[in-house]
């Protein structure tokens, strides 16, 4: 876990806080960053392989746990599987029909997927916060997260993909010069065409800090309350083990509100993003 067989709390904390990292190291070349340091020096090409692994698994197992429900779909009295599925079907749906005006079948499906691919990695943190690491340790792994939501790279990743569609989906439905129109004679507009070129710098800023803020605050809304999240278990975790019962119990059932808040923010923000994106003005 630490340098030493008894870590000190900052130790167990920059432990438990640490991905397992790979890249390069102009000490070791490539291979697995085993502090804190190296991680840091392998920079901008390095991989958080804990992160990729979780959020690859927990997709997969979504799909399958889906593609099972509607090989199993009965038009009689429905399972637990099939009941638990079309529950959150039918709240993905409602929520994208309430707040989506346009016609494009996307929509749904990717709130859908957002919604419960978000809430599964979510949900890995109320796996207790030594477990994973130490079957990480047993396999000579130096650093195992299981979060990977609490990587800021991973909300970076799904911010940045939301993004990317509502910037294709601005220019697809309002054309090149619509999205330019939009983005230089809003929010304020005039139409004498001297004021109006005075009027385009303080218009393009305003609606660039905008756009450029829309991805950055959706990426770092679901990592600091996930990162937050799992501190507070980590701190839980250096208390006497009476106080661990009594304090993690109560944390983990808070956090289930947290979890599931969080994942629906995403999807709710991503659904209104692309509401805009298709909204003509």
């Amino acid at each position: 876990m630490a340098s030493s067989d008894a870590p000190t709390s900052t130790e167990y904390i920059q432990h438990h806080l640490q991905n397992l990292v790979f890249g390069y190291h102009p000490d070791n070349g490539l291979g697995i960053a085993h502090s804190g340091t190296e991680a840091t020096e392998m920079g901008f090409w390095s991989i958080n392989i804990d992160s990729m692994f979780f959020s690859i698994i927990l997709g997969a197992f979504f799909i399958w746990l889906f593609k099972k429900a509607a090989d199993r779909f009965t038009t009689g009295v429905p399972g637990l599987l099939q009941a638990s599925v079309e529950v959150i079907v039918e709240f993905v749906d409602t929520n994208v029909k309430d707040t989506f005006h346009a016609n494009n079948p996307v929509i749904a499906p990717m709130a859908l997927t957002i919604f419960v691919w978000i809430f599964l990695m979510n949900l890995m943190d109320l796996v207790p916060v030594d477990f994973v690491p130490r079957i990480g340790e047993a396999m000579g792994l130096p650093y195992l997260k299981i979060v990977p939501s609490t990587d800021v790279n991973v909300t970076m990743g799904l911010s940045l993909s939301v993004f990317a569609l509502m910037i294709y989906y601005s220019i697809k439905v309002k054309g090149g010069m619509g999205f330019v129109k939009e983005l230089t004679l809003m929010p304020f507009g005039s139409k004498n065409p001297v004021l109006q070129a005075v009027l385009v710098p303080v218009n393009f800023l305003l609606e660039g800090v905008s756009l450029i803020s829309k991805p950055i605050s959706l990426a770092l809304r679901l990592f600091g309350n996930m990162y937050a999240g799992e501190l507070i278990f980590i701190l839980i975790a250096l208390l006497p083990f009476w106080a661990q019962w009594a304090l993690s119990v109560p944390w983990a059932i808070f956090h289930i509100l947290v979890i599931t808040l969080q994942a629906f923010i995403f999807m709710m923000l991503t659904i209104v993003y692309m509401a805009m994106a298709h909204e003509h003005h």
